[in-house]
């Protein structure tokens, strides 16, 4: 016969251990005031050794938090969290998350279902933050923050109106200097393949590119969207040679459109970087794997999601912290290397 199971200990077991009240058991366990360092040790302790395990119910109510937060995308596609880029974001969050006692849930909310989800949790309190990342137009919860009653801390701008809180990268910032680079190197005939249009972090870049443009009196020939998809970037590259057979530099949005972009160079016999230079955004781990290795503009996508996560428990325990910009900086690869400058240039410029 199976031995019976053992036992939990109780929260009265752990204060006669302790030698202490329940009471002042239960505010040392929930981190709860007034309580001296000498009765949280010996409560502590006491825990440990009869290893005891909150109630999660009691708990929320002593503390009035559940000990969870959300991490929500806008988005319906199921395979979204094992995208190189999410799974960078929710590492980055688990990292900050684990020092705390905050339990992560991910959800998918762009569809009816997965919104009703997001929003039943707000109004059932069952979390204490949400993390809001990948908003389209309009959407409804970008205006989550203001009605919850709750932390909402956004990864990334909405379309429109600026949060209390959110962490996003300097897009603008990023996108102008792949716009310099290919200045400097002297290309002449640049294009765009960007992100969905209805998102903020597409408009940034795309506005950031244009101005580095500007800026070096070169003018955009096109631009196309690629859905930030590795097959929209293809298509779209397939769409600009057809019409600007001259382009001589390609800016993608991400990483994923650029794979995508050369690909259809490679099968169009167009060679990187001799006849079209190519750049793309964020620096995943795939961009060193490309042939030939890709020129990104590097974002901090790990530490978007740690930040993003500290800012929310910085929130959820009363705090007020600041909106956050992280910078962005070009990582230079084959595929639009740096341009060679003539000896004379050069020495001028090392004084």
């Amino acid at each position: 016969m199976e031995p019976p199971p053992r036992r939990m200990p109780t929260l009265d077991e752990v204060a006669e251990r302790a030698g202490v009240s329940r009471t002042a058991a239960s505010r040392a366990i929930n981190n709860g005031p007034n309580v001296s360092r000498a009765k949280r040790e010996a409560v502590e302790r006491a825990v440990r050794e009869l290893g005891y395990v909150p109630n999660p119910t009691a708990r929320a109510l002593a503390t009035r938090k559940v000990g969870a937060v959300v991490l929500a995308a806008s988005s319906d596609e199921a395979g979204l969290f094992a995208d190189p880029f999410f799974a960078e974001v929710v590492v980055g969050v688990c990292a900050a998350l684990d020092q705390s006692d905050l339990e992560l849930i991910l959800l998918l909310a762009n569809t009816p279902r997965g919104r009703e989800r997001l929003l039943h949790m707000v109004r059932s309190r069952r979390a204490d933050g949400i993390m809001l990342m990948a908003l389209h137009g309009d959407d409804p919860l970008g205006k989550l923050g203001e009605a919850s009653g709750i932390p909402v801390v956004y990864g990334g701008l909405p379309m429109t109106g600026e949060p209390r809180w959110y962490v996003d990268a300097d897009n603008r910032g990023g996108a102008r200097l792949a716009a310099e680079h290919f200045a400097r190197s002297g290309r002449r005939r640049p294009v765009m393949i960007t992100g969905q249009v209805d998102q903020r972090v597409s408009v940034a870049r795309e506005q950031g590119f244009a101005e580095g443009l500007i800026l070096a009196d070169i003018p955009l020939l096109d631009v196309a969207s690629g859905d930030f998809r590795e097959e929209g970037g293809a298509e779209a590259m397939e769409q600009l040679l057809d019409a600007h057979p001259q382009l001589d530099a390609v800016f993608t949005a991400s990483d994923g459109m650029a794979i995508g972009a050369l690909q259809t160079l490679r099968r169009r016999g167009r060679r990187v970087p001799e006849d079209v230079a190519v750049i793309g955004f964020n620096d995943l781990a795939s961009a060193r794997l490309t042939s030939p290795p890709l020129t990104t503009v590097y974002q901090p996508v790990r530490a978007l999601g740690h930040e993003m996560a500290r800012m929310l428990v910085g929130a959820i325990d009363g705090k007020d912290p600041s909106p956050l910009i992280l910078p962005t900086r070009l990582t230079v690869r084959e595929s639009a290397p740096a341009p060679t400058l003539p000896a004379a240039t050069a020495t001028h410029g090392s004084r």
